[in-house]
């Protein structure tokens, strides 16, 4: 019985081609290997976040992060390492800052000044003044009253304790809810847009009406401040001093000016703007591929951080995990057929600007040549809504782009984009990671970071789906995100899926299926009324 058992099961594996036959098991045996035993995503980790720190777009150390990166992908091997450049504006960096509440008692307040916001050129000393202004029309209501002042602008809330713990895994059940299809929605505008020069208008009226600085409070609690700031273009940097506070120290000085005298706050800020090169620049290196007919398959992640901590999970991790998956593929002798590109992007933090660029000059454009031009968040913002779409040359040479700009955490499959097509392949090539905890094909589209714009002029552009840990609660742009919170074990296997995918794709005997070339939809809801306070 058991030999006609076994004769059976061999004439049926003849007959049925094995599961994952495509996938060179060696190879990814060699994968494994190398990115296990031989493992530098740590320690490639730990130099941008000790060593350089972080790499604010322009600044001083993110063109030392520029160089570094480049100078390791040529040292590991690969090809035609360059930059290329795309027009940002102003560097600008923290040198030194204090905030210190004097009166009715001296306390040292935890607060950054704001990106892109002047210094205060010496210790100023003034009482506070809450006056949350959200639109244009508040400033009737505070004009007159703010000459002298350190203007509060945030309305001050109560607080909040977190429902669950900070730091968390997926459970299959979460996993399982990734994979349902969400229709796409479209609405006639970006009301975004309406309000993208507030910011300017505010710091008009705040310098007209004589304040000394102001303050904005925290968004996070825990005494956790990020200090994102959007007015980086040459021209557009702020007037007044701006510092951003944490939560429990604004509504300490809210209070107390609510229930006496205003408190007596002192600002002393020292920062640097870096004008001697308005460009920023995208790393750009490859592994060349045998069939210059074949085109390339890429991979990338941002370089650039917000200054608050060190830019360790956002994103020195996808940073670092990009680079390990260039170096592993490198060390292991593949000659893919396909070119593997691999790009650390600039620009990210201030609305994907350096893989929007990337785009524009190497897949497509969009809009027509007499739109007006955008820059900056405007740009990010009205891109997707500008038609027709005008693939370029290149457009068809890109096969395939994944990214990775979640943190550290553990990769446990890859997010589809709602391309059906790839998800047979996608469940092929992850099979072999079952076993490290990455199974999951799940058909959700993904936002916020640097496939977008891939995906918004048809190119197969993927995010890998993984373990959140402390990211979203505590660790995105603020002043905890260290080294500390990085997880090697995960780094590791991530770095390795990475690796393995890229090599699939480089040598799959077909590019991956592209989704259609999108087209100017119709509004989803014709009918509805919009309120212009959105």
């Amino acid at each position: 019985m058991r030999r006609l058992l076994l004769a059976s099961a061999a004439l049926f594996a003849l007959a049925v081609p094995a599961f994952g036959q495509s996938v060179d098991r060696n190879q990814v045996n060699r994968i494994i290997d190398e990115g296990t035993t031989r493992s530098q995503v740590m320690p490639i980790a730990e130099h941008l976040a000790d060593v350089i720190g972080p790499r604010l777009t322009n600044s001083p150390q993110m063109r030392q992060a520029e160089a570094w990166t480049m100078a390791k992908f040529g040292e590991w091997g690969l090809k035609a390492v360059h930059r290329e450049g795309f027009d940002f504006g102003r560097g600008w960096s923290i040198e030194r800052s204090s905030v210190r509440m004097v009166s009715p008692r001296p306390i040292q307040l935890t607060a950054i000044p704001i990106a892109w916001t002047p210094s205060t050129g010496g210790t100023i000393s003034a009482p506070v003044i809450v006056a949350p202004i959200k639109r244009e029309r508040d400033f009737d209501k505070w004009r007159g009253k703010l000459k002298g002042k350190i203007v509060m602008v945030t309305l001050p809330d109560t607080g909040s304790e977190p429902g669950e713990g900070a730091f968390k895994r997926y459970t299959a059940d979460e996993l399982g809810k990734l994979d349902q299809y969400q229709q796409p929605t479209y609405a006639a505008a970006d009301r975004r847009v309406k309000r993208l020069d507030f910011a300017k208008k505010l710091d008009a009226f705040l310098k007209a009406e004589g304040a000394l600085a102001y303050a904005t409070q925290s968004r996070s609690d825990g005494k956790l401040v990020h200090g994102e700031g959007y007015l980086f273009g040459v021209g557009d940097t702020p007037s007044v001093p701006g510092v951003e506070i944490a939560a429990e120290d604004y509504r300490r000085l809210a209070r107390l000016a609510k229930s006496g005298t205003a408190p007596t706050v002192e600002i002393d800020t020292v920062v640097h703007y870096d004008d001697s090169d308005r460009n920023a620049y995208d790393i750009i290196a490859e592994i060349p591929g045998t069939d210059p007919k074949a085109g390339y398959v890429m991979a990338g992640a941002h370089l650039d951080s917000w200054v608050a901590g060190d830019g360790a999970a956002d994103n020195g991790a996808g940073t670092a995990m990009v680079m390990e998956a260039a170096r592993i593929i490198a060390a292991t002798g593949v000659r893919p057929k396909r070119t593997i590109r691999f790009a650390l992007w600039a620009g990210e933090e201030q609305g994907l600007l350096g893989s929007l660029a990337y785009v524009e000059n190497h897949l497509a454009t969009r809009g027509n040549p007499n739109d007006p031009k955008q820059t900056g968040l405007a740009l990010y913002m009205g891109w997707s809504n500008r038609w027709p779409i005008t693939p370029r040359p290149g457009w068809g040479d890109l096969a395939a782009y994944f990214n990775l700009d979640n943190g550290s955490g553990k990769v446990r499959g890859i997010y589809v984009e709602n391309n059906q097509a790839v998800v047979p392949t996608f469940r092929e090539w992850l099979a072999p990671f079952a076993s490290m905890g990455a199974n999951n094909v799940v058909i959700r589209k993904t936002g916020g970071t640097d496939h977008v714009f891939m995906q918004a002029v048809g190119v197969p552009g993927f995010q890998f789906i993984q373990d959140p840990l402390d990211y979203d609660s505590r660790v995105h742009h603020t002043s905890i995100d260290t080294f500390d919170h990085l997880k090697g074990a995960d780094m590791r296997q991530a770095s390795i899926i990475l690796a393995s995918f890229l090599v699939n794709a480089a040598n799959a005997e077909r590019a991956l299926p592209r989704p259609p070339l999108p087209t100017q939809p119709v509004v989803t809801d014709p009918y509805a009324y919009s309120d212009d306070d959105e």
